[in-house]
């Protein structure tokens, strides 16, 4: 019988996100040990961070935690806000960047559509 699984706030594995930068990024559930088909990690940055233009074959959703980002792609751009979030469908090109001179605190969750 499956069972509920806890995470705490500094429970997670730090780990390097490719094309990620002044970023640190923490894993908190992990597809294919914790949860069937969703990894769900908490990723900050500092001002001037971001991440490069890439896809995924996932879903993603990002969660403005604290700060404010921008997610770009190749004709469109969203400003995001605390508590507001952003759907990207797998295999759009997104990058994104830490507005203003404050920090910002994004969870991240990805879902294997396959």
């Amino acid at each position: 019988m499956a069972k509920m699984k806890l995470v705490r706030i500094g429970d997670g594995n730090l780990y390097d996100a490719p094309g990620h930068y002044n970023c640190s990024s923490m894993t908190k559930f992990v597809m294919g040990e914790d949860t069937l088909r969703t990894s769900v990690g908490v990723s900050h940055f500092l001002p001037e961070g971001g991440a490069t233009m890439s896809s995924s074959p996932k879903e993603r959703v990002y969660v403005v935690i604290t700060g404010r980002i921008t997610v770009f792609g190749h004709d469109e751009e969203h400003h995001l806000h605390e508590r507001q979030m952003i759907y990207i469908p797998p295999h759009v090109e997104r990058g994104f960047k830490v507005l203003g001179t404050e920090p910002a605190s994004i969870l991240v969750i990805l879902t294997d559509v396959d």
